[in-house]
């Protein structure tokens, strides 16, 4: 389908990621784009979700569901049952009165923390349910995991057009760099960049830096959503990521190196090291609606220190 017509309406569209949802498809030249202000309506409200539909259900609508309450390891630590229940609740909402009201294609994002804890990789989607999730964010995993289940009864049930991606661990300019809940692409910049400006001796890490991790650029997830909008119609979920894993010893040395940090690096093993591997195999986006990574991830790397280091004094206020 051609989305220039359409009447998108978009949750989290002032978040991270749907910032760049949005201006891609205004880049594309969609007009009519409502991004749902959680001021105004809470999803976790389900008067404020069918108010919300009310007002803005038009011929033609496709929701695009980004709108999430979401951070790294100590986030998930600190806050599971909010992770769980906030996610869960807007999502399984979200849905169900998307549907009584007519929305064409529902898009819902779910997470790579659903996959079970010791998954092969690269992760395939056929995968997804052969295990317990890693245990520091199984919570935020499972929640994400449900709605994949109930997009895919509602397809065979009711023949709602609901379709479910699964993007890896996202990054770039305008990330979330409060160390409390950012996740670990942001929170290694800001700790290297101020260590490098204090002139500390040594930076401390969490776990023993042997996880590894797969990365997506904000920009080419935010291509892989719009594609899988336009292109994409089926039941099964579909991984958005790069095929690059790094790991986290790896990547802080990296970027400690970009940034010119010159002190040590001391990884506190107390500390969760997380999921020990994740990386996605990303053929079926490819295959189906013709997503392929485009940003070198030092390029985007980089881009995301530059981002910060001319925002840091907001950012650190």
């Amino acid at each position: 389908m051609s989305l220039i017509d359409k009447n998108i309406i978009i949750t989290g569209g002032n978040g991270f990621l749907g910032s760049y949802v949005v201006e891609y498809l205004k880049n594309l030249g969609v007009k009519n784009i409502y991004i749902v202000q959680h001021n105004i309506f809470d999803l976790i409200d389900l008067e404020d979700i069918r108010d919300m539909l009310h007002w803005h259900i038009e011929d033609n609508t496709i929701l695009i569901h980004l709108a999430a309450f979401v951070g790294g390891i100590g986030l998930n630590q600190s806050k599971p049952a909010e992770l769980f229940y906030k996610n869960l609740i807007m999502g399984v909402q979200l849905i169900d009165q998307a549907y009584k009201y007519g929305v064409e294609k529902f898009v819902t994002v779910g997470t790579v923390c659903s996959y079970p804890k010791f998954t092969p990789t690269p992760f395939k989607e056929e995968d997804l349910w052969n295990g317990y999730p890693e245990e520091t964010n199984a919570p935020y995993g499972i929640a994400k995991k449900v709605l994949l289940t109930q997009a895919q009864a509602y397809r065979k049930q009711y023949g709602f057009n609901i379709i479910y991606l699964i993007p890896v661990n996202l990054y770039g300019p305008r990330d979330n760099f409060n160390l409390e809940t950012s996740h670990v692409i942001p929170a290694l910049i800001r700790k290297f960049v101020e260590a490098r400006d204090n002139r500390d001796n040594f930076v401390t890490l969490w776990g023993d830096g042997s996880p590894t991790r797969e990365f997506l650029y904000v920009e080419d997830a935010a291509r892989g959503i719009c594609l899988a909008t336009e292109k994409y119609n089926g039941e099964e979920p579909i991984n958005l990521g790069t095929g690059y894993e790094i790991s986290i010893r790896n990547l802080a040395n990296f970027i400690a190196d970009i940034v010119d940090y010159r002190g040590d690096v001391i990884w506190d093993t107390s500390k969760p090291n997380g999921q020990p591997r994740r990386a996605l195999d990303v053929t079926k986006a490819e295959r189906y609606f013709g997503f392929k990574a485009q940003i070198d991830f030092k390029e985007g790397v980089t881009n995301t220190i530059k981002w910060y280091e001319e925002n840091k004094r907001e950012i650190e206020r």
